[in-house]
């Protein structure tokens, strides 16, 4: 079993939020980023409506930084969560598996009060 740690390098108060990465996840952003050569990219985190439990989440890399955005720094990735997330995402932790019975980001979040069978979604 592999322990990962968090690690942040920069904060700035005013946008802050309370997602927490994984050195082992930002580990896994930076090879995706540099296999595709991008450096301008940071990882969204969002909470849309969907999903059988109310709640899905949303993954993925953008180059935007839309208003009301909250940005952090882990070891050079930066994670981006929109003010309307951010109360669902506060105090989760994306982490990174990689193990022969699971493969792919994961998101630990004490807001969620129950999950689907499949785990996709959350209320």
């Amino acid at each position: 079993m592999t322990t990962s740690t968090t690690v942040q390098t920069e904060q700035t108060p005013a946008e802050a939020h309370g997602v927490e990465l994984t050195e082992v996840a930002a580990t896994k952003v930076r090879t995706l980023l540099e296999s595709e050569g991008r450096d301008d990219l940071r990882l969204r985190i969002a909470v849309q409506p969907g999903g059988c439990s109310g709640l899905i989440y949303q993954l993925y890399f953008d180059e935007r930084t839309l208003d009301g955005d909250a940005v952090r720094d882990f070891s050079g990735v930066g994670v981006v969560v929109d003010k309307m997330s951010a109360p669902y995402l506060s105090g989760a932790t994306i982490d990174f598996a990689d193990t022969i019975e699971k493969q792919g980001f994961t998101i630990d979040n004490p807001n969620a009060g129950s999950s689907c069978a499949c785990g996709d979604s959350f209320s």
